[in-house]
């Protein structure tokens, strides 16, 4: 998962960071709550772990910010020091998703961000796929099927559409893309990339109507892949 993590705590970040990333997650660490706002706004993640007792701007306030943002389906899990049940009560009315107290243990964190990752893929395992018709998809000898013809794709291509297919409905950026297919991170982004390869797979694929899908471009914040005729859903 690409998680984006809040937390002024330098000593308690690190620690989270590194059992995340033990875990196999991606985890990107703010230390306050305008910079986790201009990039998780921006951004797509799959999981933000916000702290409550922040400078500036409370956690309670950034919840309520990435609400009003649109992103509803965005899992948030507080992990904060305030543990009375009221506490608990004014975040999970605010919007979030679960909630930690401190201290946090390792193997329940990990827990908790694998079940809210189950949670918000409508409770398949997220490496599962949804439904993918009329392509099918050969995860052992990395082919998509459209029909009764095999596409062909490069590895790179189907690691791709396997992507965007696992999260089909959400906007996804270029970054989050980029860090998922090709391991890059920060300075090392090229976000041109994603778009060539996005063109690539839009035009090998045949996504566009008659085969009920739709791969589209969203100004500003990256692309996403929608069944047609379905509701949409934010990143």
């Amino acid at each position: 998962m690409r998680i984006a993590l809040l937390e002024d705590d330098q000593e308690q970040a690190e620690l989270m960071v590194k059992w995340l990333s033990e875990a196999g997650h991606n985890c990107s660490h703010y230390d306050n709550g305008r910079d986790f706002l201009r990039n998780t706004l921006r951004e797509s993640y799959d999981l933000l772990m916000l702290d409550w007792m922040l400078p500036e701007l409370s956690g309670l306030e950034v919840l309520q910010k990435v609400r009003q943002s649109g992103k509803n389906f965005t899992p948030v899990i507080f992990i904060t020091a305030r543990d009375e049940e009221s506490d608990v009560v004014r975040a999970l009315e605010a919007g979030a998703d679960d909630y930690m107290a401190k201290p946090v243990r390792y193997k329940e964190l990990v827990a908790r961000v694998a079940a809210l990752a189950r949670r918000a893929s409508g409770g398949r395992d997220p490496d599962d796929l949804p439904e993918t018709a009329p392509y099918v998809f050969d995860l052992k000898r990395k082919t998509v099927g459209l029909g009764e013809k095999e596409v062909e794709l490069t590895h790179r291509e189907f690691d791709l559409a396997l992507f965007m297919f696992r999260n089909a409905g959400r906007v996804v950026s270029r970054s989050h893309i980029l860090e998922s297919i090709w391991g890059m991170h920060g300075a090392d982004l090229n976000t041109r990339t994603v778009d060539t390869h996005i063109s690539r797979l839009r035009k090998k694929l045949d996504l566009n109507e008659s085969n009920g899908w739709q791969l589209s471009a969203i100004y500003q914040h990256g692309y996403r892949l929608e069944k047609m005729n379905e509701p949409e859903q934010q990143a």
